[in-house]
């Protein structure tokens, strides 16, 4: 279990923006996880939002001002990448082509959070153990 607790999940990352600039964004289910506490940031999030934002397909500002905020506005407990989680990649079916979806899909099973995703195909990974709020 997470050193976050029990109740605690992962948020990915357009949960993550959504929560900060626009919440109404959020299903229920999802606003009601965020709201509860227990929010786990993964570092991926933070790498997912710099590329971004160094790409310009994404403005939050200077994007490490922007992980503390995040942090601090959610309550958050930041998540960093270990090798376990790199390694249970393998272990996931081919839903996801997208390395990042795909790496906090596997730190969320290794860790036994529940990760928060507005992405349909995040729940196809049920058979593979992970929970989802949608």
């Amino acid at each position: 279990m997470s050193a976050a607790g029990a109740g605690a999940h992962l948020l990915d990352t357009h949960i993550l923006l959504w929560a900060l600039r626009e919440p109404e964004r959020l299903s229920g289910p999802a606003r009601a996880a965020v709201l509860a506490g227990g929010n786990v940031l993964s570092v991926v999030s933070y790498w997912e939002v710099t590329i971004k934002s160094m790409k310009g397909l994404l403005d939050v500002g200077d994007p490490r001002a922007w992980w503390a905020e995040a942090l601090e506005k959610l309550v958050a407990t930041a998540l960093p990448l270990r090798h376990d989680h790199v390694g249970a990649v393998w272990e996931l079916p081919p839903i996801h082509k997208d390395p990042f979806d795909r790496i906090l899909i596997a730190q969320a099973k290794v860790e036994g959070l529940a990760l928060v995703s507005a992405d349909a195909n995040v729940g196809r990974y049920g058979a593979a153990g992970v929970r989802v709020v949608r």
